[in-house]
């Protein structure tokens, strides 16, 4: 059977080489060596924290679990992959490289970190690494000219790339699907968690975050990761933000349930859900990040007002900075080979920052959308007790129906999270088309 992967790969790699030649002549080095990285050492301990490939690393090819491996990239020269293949009887040796990408690198396989390094070019190299644990022999500098410059073009997706941020989807959606069956099933956060785990076919270390599953009260707290082991008395709501991977790329999906009798809730997620497909629909090139971000405060601040959690005009309610209380996130973050993707604030591939606009610290991108960007676009609408204590302490206090909110305290919030590709026409919504294909 014919791998898509293996047509769309070669034109990958020439772009990824051709973007390596840029970043190396800004900074003005000979050689690009890439190191996957060596798993963390627990501290007092004799284990080591899971082990994730460096970024960069698995920007050049789908490997993850080749810990000690390097790439050296010379400028018109064919990419070297040297790869570690330890003699150990303690764990699982590497399998030698294989698969449709081999073709592609002159690989070279050793027995040890140091015998790695003995093979890397000499000369003036950028040392693209983790800075902790040290690599002997190696000056690790990460050099930021090249890094700005890799960076800023890591924000425009490869065909191979979006292929594997389709599959990252379908892998995250099916394994959404049996999360929402085990909240309807009446099973603890611990016990959902278990069957995505399950349906995803991932271990917690292969998935790309932390999974956050929050039954009731606890969808309103942004990063709940604590995962209770006995199912509340009566499941109202679950909120549900997890992830998938495909060869190292991601995917970052939320979606909000409510159980049969909590129908005030279910019309509110109906608003927030058709809010943010609007707010979808405005991936386009062209489009200001920051400025979609501030149009999304303003379109939640019209759903609170709808449902009489508020009284004065959704205007007002941005400006006070009530809406604030309620959605107090950034609409989203560019993702692929990281969760929360770099470059979300860089000027130029020379780097420079683009501030985030006043009184929304926590906005995660402010570029300005271009085709083969891929963005999160994640609204929410929460009850948190610290925010509606200190809203509840503001002039404004008195357009708010505090009975209404106090009421809704019971089902935590709303997070509605879709990944979305800029195009040159229509975004193409990577996570409703997977859903959208059946299970």
């Amino acid at each position: 059977m014919h791998d898509p992967l293996a047509s769309l790969y070669p034109h990958h790699l020439a772009t990824v080489c051709e973007r390596a030649d840029k970043a190396l002549a800004l900074g003005g080095f000979d050689h690009l060596l890439v190191a996957a990285g060596t798993p963390l050492r627990k501290f007092l301990d004799d284990q080591d924290y899971p082990f994730v490939a460096n970024p960069h690393f698995r920007h050049w090819l789908p490997l993850d679990g080749a810990p000690g491996s390097w790439i050296a990239y010379t400028p018109g020269a064919k990419p070297k992959l040297v790869f570690v293949q330890p003699r150990d009887y303690w764990h699982v040796v590497p399998e030698a490289p294989r698969g449709y990408w081999v073709e592609h690198f002159d690989i070279v396989i050793v027995r040890s970190a140091a015998e790695a390094i003995a093979q890397l070019p000499a000369g003036k190299r950028a040392v693209i690494a983790a800075a902790c644990p040290g690599i002997d022999g190696v000056e690790v500098n990460n050099p930021q000219p090249v890094l700005d410059c890799l960076h800023w073009h890591r924000s425009y997706k490869t065909p191979y790339e979006l292929a594997l941020m389709r599959e990252a989807s379908r892998i995250g959606t099916r394994a959404h699907r049996a999360a929402e069956a085990a909240f309807r099933a009446g099973r603890s956060e611990f016990g959902i968690h278990l069957t995505y785990l399950a349906a995803a076919r991932q271990t917690d270390a292969e998935l790309p975050y932390a999974s956050i599953v929050g039954l009731n009260e606890h969808g309103a707290v942004l990063h709940y990761t604590h995962f209770d082991r006995l199912p509340p008395r009566e499941s109202r709501s679950f909120l549900i933000d997890a992830g998938a991977s495909a060869a190292g790329y991601a995917s970052d999906i939320t979606r909000t349930y409510a159980a049969p009798q909590a129908g005030e809730f279910q019309a509110l997620i109906d608003s927030v859900d058709a809010a943010q497909q609007g707010f979808v629909a405005k991936v386009r090139a062209g489009q200001s990040y920051p400025e979609l971000h501030i149009h999304a405060h303003h379109v939640i601040a019209g759903v609170l007002r709808e449902h009489g959690f508020i009284r004065m005009s959704a205007e007002s309610a941005v400006e006070s900075g009530v809406s604030s209380a309620f959605f107090p996130h950034g609409l989203g973050h560019p993702i692929g080979l990281q969760v929360h993707d770099v470059a979300g604030f860089q000027a130029s591939e020379r780097g420079g920052s683009i501030p985030r606009p006043e009184g929304h610290p926590y906005l995660r991108m402010t570029r300005v959308l271009e085709p083969g960007m891929v963005v999160t676009i994640e609204p929410g609408l929460y009850f948190i007790d610290m925010l509606l204590a200190e809203l509840r302490d503001k002039p404004v206090a008195g357009d708010v129906d505090w009975a209404k909110v106090d009421h809704f305290r019971q089902y935590g919030g709303i997070r509605i999270e879709d990944d979305v590709a800029c195009t040159d026409g229509a975004p193409e919504n990577l996570t409703r088309d997977a859903f959208a294909t059946p299970a």
